[in-house]
């Protein structure tokens, strides 16, 4: 089996969901948390964009979020059974970081005092219409599979992606997904919650980082 190190900030983030398909998946990898405080200092890891995360395989490395979310449900069977189920998966969460987070994360930077700005102008501007847009999508996609995930009949990446979006927009905001209360309990329908299997000691921070 390869040696896997992932390397990403003291918290959730972009680097939550390869964290928890690495626990799904019961592969076990470095998690290396990089400070705030070394980061701005310049105390930076080498990586290809200057970016992170990013997924040491046997030491070569893989950056970009979803690259890495991919590599890792293709080599552990979250991707989708077949070729059509691999491409919707890809389809919705494509959807997701082009439609909702390109968005969502104007008012969320604000919403965590990450931004200057007025939270309830930016709700109203881009949080509501980018809610609006994106889970009435997942909840048709829900009712049409009725397997309780969104692609196929068992857990995939995608899954793992929404799921961990609705628990930390919940956990700050609980009232902001009522309209869709089946897509916070969508995967928890069918007794295998992605949640459920996040590392200990990696979500003190609830915080979100969409840029990449």
């Amino acid at each position: 089996m390869p040696e896997y190190k992932l390397v990403y900030f003291a918290f959730r983030g972009l680097g939550e969901v390869p964290r928890q398909l690495f626990s799904l998946a019961g592969v076990k990898f470095e998690n290396v948390r990089i400070e705030d405080a070394d980061w701005d200092a310049g105390k930076r890891p080498e990586t290809p964009f200057g970016q992170m995360p990013v997924l040491f395989v046997d030491g070569k490395p893989i950056p970009q979020s979803f690259a890495i979310n991919r590599y890792i449900a293709n080599q552990y069977g979250f991707a989708g059974k077949t070729p059509f189920e691999a491409a919707l998966v890809d389809a919705f969460a494509d959807q997701f970081k082009v439609d909702f987070n390109t968005e969502f994360k104007k008012y969320w930077y604000v919403k965590q005092g990450d931004e200057p700005g007025d939270v309830e102008e930016m709700k109203a501007k881009h949080g509501i219409p980018a809610r609006d847009s994106f889970f009435p999508l997942v909840v048709k996609q829900l009712k049409k599979s009725g397997s309780g995930f969104i692609v196929g009949d068992a857990v995939t990446w995608v899954d793992v992606l929404v799921a961990n979006a609705t628990d930390y927009i919940t956990v700050l905001e609980k009232d902001l997904l009522n309209d869709y209360p089946e897509v916070r309990g969508y995967s928890r329908s069918q007794g295998e919650d992605p949640l459920s299997s996040r590392p200990q000691g990696v979500v003190e921070d609830q915080r979100i980082i969409v840029s990449n």
